[in-house]
């Protein structure tokens, strides 16, 4: 079974996948003109500006729980397994997959909002809701729903749970079995709650966590300042097969970097429009800047601190694809967490374990609570009449895949997640690709009405975009009127 686990998950993430994902950010940045440079100010202006609603979350909470989503093991574990098996060098194309990323992410976040529903008095939306209503192909958007499905409630939960497990085990020495049991009955009590609870969830624990995690990686940055120039070269050179230690591994530091990168940021996995089609805001490209701007917090911030730490304290091993490893200050230490757990230890030995174990234990649960949020969203396209059984069903599950992840192997747990992942980029980035259009109109329309001196209002029948059915009502083409 593993062995056929592992030829799907090959399959899946084949060149192809990596190139596609790469073309697309490319392709994404030009036609916007390098948006995520552009209206960084305006980004950051954003995310603070806006009110929730009886339907919607507002800018702040829907851009938590994207952050709940992105921020998770791939930020601590994830960078790990970069460097071990891509070396140094896959740091490099986790930033890039970030900066070209961060376009894709402001087109998909944009046709969430464009295309969101209200569903049992909620905003919804989300690649299915995008497929179905912007290129009208049913059973392709039917398809992405149930692949998020299983993907959200089945494969992707075990690796959050996992990494935490591990970590509290390595730190504090307790059972797996225990600490699984905990997260799971934790779960369990906010997503009973609905979306509401799980955006107030995120909106005071996501800061938190990337707070306290971020300050202790400046604390070790600042006293290795001097070290800086020269890890930034060794990622560069290695990145591009130049540094002679690590020659021979680009095609993996590519492959690897890309991989995490985008299993961390998400950008073009179509996990992040289903957030931002729950926001309540005025104009969709409201908050695609926003989630543009949360690639950036997630990979440019979060995961960069992570391998600094790492690669500052050589607290690392790189794996030789021909056999055996090509640097190994580890022995006996599988990737992971481990690796960060090291790193802190370096320099807080009484403090280290501990710290990252209880910073893992937030970003990861709070990846978890995003997931079931993005599996509900996709059960509720699917599920028109509402059925509660479903909905009962899919929280079992993936309350169930949360313990049992707790405590299965590592690298079952990663190769699980990788397919999901990868299956839902394959889908996700050829749809923005063919819908992009509606999402680089509303792209101008913001434009032209900043301006003008206008807080932009979105209508959907003045750019001719179809199907827009939440913003052709009569009371969002009053509030056009008002604002003209």
């Amino acid at each position: 079974m593993e062995n056929i686990i592992s030829s799907i998950n090959d399959i899946v993430w084949s060149n192809a996948l990596i190139i596609l994902c790469l073309g697309a950010g490319i392709y994404f940045s030009f036609v916007t003109r390098f948006l995520q440079v552009r209206y960084l100010r305006e980004m950051i202006r954003l995310l603070f500006n806006g009110q929730s609603s009886e339907k919607g979350v507002s800018s702040f909470q829907a851009f938590s729980i994207a952050i709940a989503g992105r921020v998770g093991t791939g930020n601590i574990a994830g960078v790990a397994t970069a460097i071990a098996m891509g070396g140094p060098g896959a740091v490099f194309w986790m930033w890039m997959i970030a900066f070209l990323g961060s376009s894709s992410a402001f087109i998909e976040a944009t046709l969430g909002q464009i295309y969101k529903q209200v569903k049992d008095g909620q905003y919804r939306g989300g690649p299915a809701y995008y497929i179905e209503k912007g290129l009208g192909v049913k059973w392709y958007a039917v398809l992405f729903a149930v692949a998020t499905i299983i993907s959200m409630a089945l494969f992707l939960p075990g690796v959050q749970s996992n990494s935490i497990a591990s970590s509290i085990y390595t730190a504090f020495n307790v059972p797996v079995a225990v600490t699984g049991a905990v997260v799971t009955f934790m779960l369990a009590l906010i997503i009973f709650g609905g979306v509401r609870r799980i955006g107030k969830v995120a909106e005071i624990a996501v800061p938190f966590m990337a707070g306290a995690y971020i300050l202790m990686t400046i604390i070790i940055i600042c006293v290795n300042i001097t070290e800086v120039p020269a890890v930034i070269s060794l990622i560069v050179r290695s990145a591009f097969d130049i540094e002679p230690a690590f020659a021979g591994v680009f095609g993996m530091a590519i492959s690897w970097g890309v991989k995490r990168g985008i299993y961390s940021n998400e950008a073009g996995q179509g996990t992040a429009p289903h957030a931002a089609a729950a926001a309540e805001v005025s104009h969709p490209a409201k908050q695609g800047l926003v989630q543009a701007f949360s690639v950036y917090v997630d990979t440019l911030f979060v995961c960069t601190a992570t391998a600094f730490m790492i690669l500052f304290t050589g607290q690392y091993n790189v794996v030789n694809p021909e056999g055996g490893f090509i640097v190994e200050n580890l022995p006996g230490v599988a990737f992971g967490p481990e690796y960060t757990q090291q790193a802190v230890n370096t320099y807080f030995p009484s403090l280290g374990s501990g710290f990252v174990a209880i910073s893992l234990l937030f970003f990861a649960f709070t990846t978890i609570m995003a997931y079931y949020y993005i599996a509900e969203t996709n059960l509720t396209y699917l599920n028109a009449k509402g059925s509660k059984w479903q909905l009962w069903t899919l929280r079992a599950l993936i309350l169930a895949a949360t313990f049992y992840g707790s405590i299965k192997t590592a690298e079952s747990a990663w190769v699980l997640g990788d397919i999901g992942v990868g299956i839902m980029a394959w889908l996700n980035v050829v749809a923005i690709i063919l819908l992009r259009k509606p999402a680089l109109r509303a792209l101008k329309d913001y434009q032209d009405q900043r301006k003008a001196g206008l807080d932009p209002v979105f209508s959907a029948k003045k750019l001719d975009i179809r199907n827009a059915d939440e913003w052709d009502k009569p009371e969002q083409l009053k509030k056009e009127a008002v604002a003209v």
